[in-house]
Protein backbone atom coordinates (compact mmCIF):
# COMPACT_ATOMS: atom_id res chain seq x y z
CA UNK A 1 0.00 0.00 0.00
CA UNK A 2 1.34 3.40 -0.96
CA UNK A 3 1.07 6.26 1.47
CA UNK A 4 -1.08 9.32 0.87
CA UNK A 5 0.39 12.70 -0.02
CA UNK A 6 -1.60 15.42 1.70
CA UNK A 7 -1.45 19.04 0.54
CA UNK A 8 -2.45 20.89 3.69
CA UNK A 9 -3.19 24.61 3.91
CA UNK A 10 -2.17 26.22 7.20
CA UNK A 11 -3.82 29.57 6.52
CA UNK A 12 -2.40 33.00 5.72
CA UNK A 13 -0.32 33.71 8.81
CA UNK A 14 -2.28 33.75 12.05
CA UNK A 15 -1.92 30.29 13.66
CA UNK A 16 -5.45 30.62 15.06
CA UNK A 17 -6.75 30.39 11.50
CA UNK A 18 -5.47 26.84 11.03
CA UNK A 19 -8.21 24.28 10.54
CA UNK A 20 -8.83 21.37 12.90
CA UNK A 21 -8.16 18.99 10.00
CA UNK A 22 -4.73 20.51 9.35
CA UNK A 23 -3.82 20.19 13.04
CA UNK A 24 -5.07 16.60 13.12
CA UNK A 25 -3.03 15.51 10.10
CA UNK A 26 0.18 17.07 11.40
CA UNK A 27 -0.28 15.35 14.76
CA UNK A 28 -1.17 11.95 13.30
CA UNK A 29 1.62 11.64 10.72
CA UNK A 30 5.37 11.33 11.14
CA UNK A 31 6.60 12.84 7.85
CA UNK A 32 6.05 16.55 7.20
CA UNK A 33 7.20 18.14 3.94
CA UNK A 34 7.92 21.86 3.97
CA UNK A 35 8.63 24.14 0.99
CA UNK A 36 12.14 25.57 1.27
CA UNK A 37 15.69 24.46 1.94
CA UNK A 38 15.44 24.91 5.72
CA UNK A 39 12.09 23.59 6.97
CA UNK A 40 12.17 25.30 10.36
CA UNK A 41 12.77 28.68 8.69
CA UNK A 42 9.72 28.38 6.45
CA UNK A 43 6.69 30.54 7.21
CA UNK A 44 4.32 27.57 6.91
CA UNK A 45 6.35 25.64 9.48
CA UNK A 46 6.38 28.52 11.96
CA UNK A 47 2.60 28.88 11.66
CA UNK A 48 2.06 25.17 12.27
CA UNK A 49 4.60 24.99 15.11
CA UNK A 50 2.71 27.68 17.04
CA UNK A 51 -0.29 25.34 17.26
CA UNK A 52 1.33 21.91 16.97
CA UNK A 53 4.71 22.19 18.73
CA UNK A 54 5.28 18.45 18.36
CA UNK A 55 5.93 19.09 14.66
CA UNK A 56 9.54 19.76 15.71
CA UNK A 57 9.93 16.05 16.50
CA UNK A 58 8.62 14.88 13.13
CA UNK A 59 10.75 13.92 10.16
CA UNK A 60 10.92 17.16 8.17
CA UNK A 61 11.46 17.03 4.42
CA UNK A 62 12.78 20.20 2.77
CA UNK A 63 11.31 20.62 -0.71
CA UNK A 64 13.12 23.27 -2.73
CA UNK A 65 10.70 25.46 -4.67
CA UNK A 66 12.70 28.14 -6.52
CA UNK A 67 10.94 31.42 -7.28
CA UNK A 68 12.33 31.82 -10.80
CA UNK A 69 10.81 32.08 -14.30
CA UNK A 70 12.98 29.49 -16.05
CA UNK A 71 10.33 26.81 -16.60
CA UNK A 72 12.87 24.07 -17.39
CA UNK A 73 14.77 24.60 -14.15
CA UNK A 74 11.55 24.88 -12.16
CA UNK A 75 10.25 21.61 -13.61
CA UNK A 76 13.48 19.83 -12.70
CA UNK A 77 13.17 20.94 -9.07
CA UNK A 78 9.51 19.93 -8.99
CA UNK A 79 10.43 16.46 -10.26
CA UNK A 80 13.07 16.19 -7.54
CA UNK A 81 10.53 17.21 -4.93
CA UNK A 82 8.00 14.66 -6.15
CA UNK A 83 10.70 11.97 -6.20
CA UNK A 84 11.60 12.77 -2.59
CA UNK A 85 7.99 12.36 -1.50
CA UNK A 86 7.72 9.08 -3.45
CA UNK A 87 10.55 7.51 -1.43
CA UNK A 88 8.36 7.79 1.67
CA UNK A 89 5.05 7.05 -0.03
CA UNK A 90 6.56 3.82 -1.41
CA UNK A 91 7.23 2.75 2.19
CA UNK A 92 3.53 3.13 2.97
CA UNK A 93 4.12 6.35 4.90
CA UNK A 94 1.85 9.34 4.52
CA UNK A 95 3.49 12.69 3.76
CA UNK A 96 1.87 15.92 4.93
CA UNK A 97 3.03 18.86 2.80
CA UNK A 98 2.18 22.09 4.62
CA UNK A 99 1.65 25.25 2.66
CA UNK A 100 0.58 28.84 3.26
CA UNK A 101 -3.03 29.69 2.63
CA UNK A 102 -5.00 27.16 0.60
CA UNK A 103 -3.47 24.35 -1.49
CA UNK A 104 -5.73 25.07 -4.48
CA UNK A 105 -4.69 28.70 -5.04
CA UNK A 106 -1.25 29.34 -6.58
CA UNK A 107 0.25 26.64 -4.37
CA UNK A 108 3.64 24.98 -4.80
CA UNK A 109 2.15 21.60 -3.91
CA UNK A 110 0.10 21.67 -7.13
CA UNK A 111 3.24 21.00 -9.18
CA UNK A 112 4.16 17.97 -7.08
CA UNK A 113 0.55 16.79 -7.20
CA UNK A 114 0.65 16.56 -11.01
CA UNK A 115 3.73 14.32 -10.96
CA UNK A 116 2.48 12.16 -8.10
CA UNK A 117 -0.96 11.56 -9.58
CA UNK A 118 0.52 10.80 -13.00
CA UNK A 119 2.45 7.95 -11.37
CA UNK A 120 -0.55 6.60 -9.49
CA UNK A 121 0.09 7.98 -6.00
CA UNK A 122 -2.96 8.97 -3.94
CA UNK A 123 -3.22 12.67 -3.19
CA UNK A 124 -5.63 14.57 -0.94
CA UNK A 125 -5.99 18.32 -0.58
CA UNK A 126 -6.98 19.89 2.73
CA UNK A 127 -8.29 23.44 2.31
CA UNK A 128 -7.07 26.31 4.41
CA UNK A 129 -8.18 29.90 4.80
CA UNK A 130 -6.77 31.77 1.84
CA UNK A 131 -4.99 35.11 1.95
CA UNK A 132 -7.70 36.40 -0.37
CA UNK A 133 -10.50 36.01 2.14
CA UNK A 134 -8.30 36.71 5.16
CA UNK A 135 -7.13 40.05 3.74
CA UNK A 136 -10.66 41.07 2.80
CA UNK A 137 -11.78 40.26 6.34
CA UNK A 138 -8.93 42.33 7.84
CA UNK A 139 -10.08 45.24 5.68
CA UNK A 140 -13.74 44.61 6.62
CA UNK A 141 -14.33 44.61 2.89
CA UNK A 142 -16.87 42.40 1.11
CA UNK A 143 -15.18 40.94 -1.95
CA UNK A 144 -18.37 40.54 -3.93
CA UNK A 145 -22.01 41.55 -3.58
CA UNK A 146 -25.17 40.66 -5.55
CA UNK A 147 -24.03 39.71 -9.07
CA UNK A 148 -20.43 41.01 -8.97
CA UNK A 149 -17.77 38.65 -10.35
CA UNK A 150 -14.39 38.15 -8.71
CA UNK A 151 -11.09 38.18 -10.65
CA UNK A 152 -7.86 36.86 -9.10
CA UNK A 153 -4.55 37.70 -10.79
CA UNK A 154 -0.95 36.69 -9.99
CA UNK A 155 0.35 40.25 -10.18
CA UNK A 156 3.99 39.25 -10.59
CA UNK A 157 3.04 37.83 -14.02
CA UNK A 158 0.32 40.33 -14.89
CA UNK A 159 1.81 43.78 -14.32
CA UNK A 160 0.37 44.97 -17.65
CA UNK A 161 -3.12 43.60 -17.07
CA UNK A 162 -6.08 45.68 -18.22
CA UNK A 163 -8.64 45.62 -15.41
CA UNK A 164 -11.66 46.54 -17.47
CA UNK A 165 -14.07 43.77 -16.50
CA UNK A 166 -16.86 44.43 -14.00
CA UNK A 167 -16.46 43.25 -10.41
CA UNK A 168 -13.61 43.05 -7.92
CA UNK A 169 -9.96 42.35 -8.73
CA UNK A 170 -7.58 40.67 -6.30
CA UNK A 171 -3.88 40.95 -7.12
CA UNK A 172 -1.62 38.45 -5.40
CA UNK A 173 2.15 37.96 -5.28
CA UNK A 174 3.21 41.42 -6.41
CA UNK A 175 6.78 40.75 -5.26
CA UNK A 176 9.25 43.32 -6.61
CA UNK A 177 6.81 44.59 -9.23
CA UNK A 178 4.58 46.72 -7.01
CA UNK A 179 5.51 49.96 -8.75
CA UNK A 180 4.29 48.56 -12.09
CA UNK A 181 1.23 47.07 -10.44
CA UNK A 182 0.38 50.46 -8.94
CA UNK A 183 0.63 52.08 -12.37
CA UNK A 184 -1.87 49.55 -13.71
CA UNK A 185 -4.18 50.10 -10.75
CA UNK A 186 -3.98 53.86 -11.17
CA UNK A 187 -5.12 53.56 -14.79
CA UNK A 188 -8.05 51.37 -13.74
CA UNK A 189 -9.61 54.14 -11.66
CA UNK A 190 -10.59 51.64 -9.01
CA UNK A 191 -10.72 52.01 -5.24
CA UNK A 192 -7.65 50.21 -3.89
CA UNK A 193 -6.75 48.75 -0.51
CA UNK A 194 -3.98 46.31 0.43
CA UNK A 195 -2.71 44.03 3.15
CA UNK A 196 0.92 42.96 3.40
CA UNK A 197 1.84 39.88 5.46
CA UNK A 198 -1.77 39.24 6.44
CA UNK A 199 -2.08 37.66 9.87
CA UNK A 200 1.65 37.85 10.61
CA UNK A 201 3.40 40.03 13.19
CA UNK A 202 4.68 42.18 10.33
CA UNK A 203 1.18 42.79 8.95
CA UNK A 204 0.56 46.19 7.35
CA UNK A 205 -2.72 47.62 6.11
CA UNK A 206 -3.06 50.31 3.44
CA UNK A 207 -6.34 52.07 2.68
CA UNK A 208 -5.39 53.77 -0.58
CA UNK A 209 -3.24 53.18 -3.63
CA UNK A 210 -0.80 55.96 -2.86
CA UNK A 211 -0.11 54.57 0.63
CA UNK A 212 1.16 51.25 -0.71
CA UNK A 213 4.99 51.24 -0.78
CA UNK A 214 6.72 50.49 -4.07
CA UNK A 215 8.93 47.96 -2.29
CA UNK A 216 6.05 45.99 -0.76
CA UNK A 217 7.04 42.39 -0.06
CA UNK A 218 6.07 39.12 -1.70
CA UNK A 219 3.04 38.60 0.53
CA UNK A 220 1.30 41.77 -0.62
CA UNK A 221 -2.34 41.36 -1.56
CA UNK A 222 -4.25 44.16 -3.27
CA UNK A 223 -8.03 44.43 -3.57
CA UNK A 224 -9.34 46.79 -6.25
CA UNK A 225 -13.06 47.54 -6.38
CA UNK A 226 -15.14 49.52 -8.79
CA UNK A 227 -15.92 53.00 -7.56
CA UNK A 228 -19.61 53.67 -7.02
Amino acid sequence: MKGIAYGVGVGPGDPKLMTLRAIELIRENDVIAVPGKEPKEAVAYKIAAAVVPEIADKELLPVYMPMIKDRALIDEEHKKGAALLKTYLDQGKNVVYITLGDPTIYCTFSYLQHYLEADGYPVELVPGISSITAAAARLSLPLTEWDEPLHVLPAVHKTDAVMDLPGTYVLMKSASHMKDVKDTLRKSGRSVQAVIDCGMQSEQIYRSLEEIPDDAGYFALVIAKETK
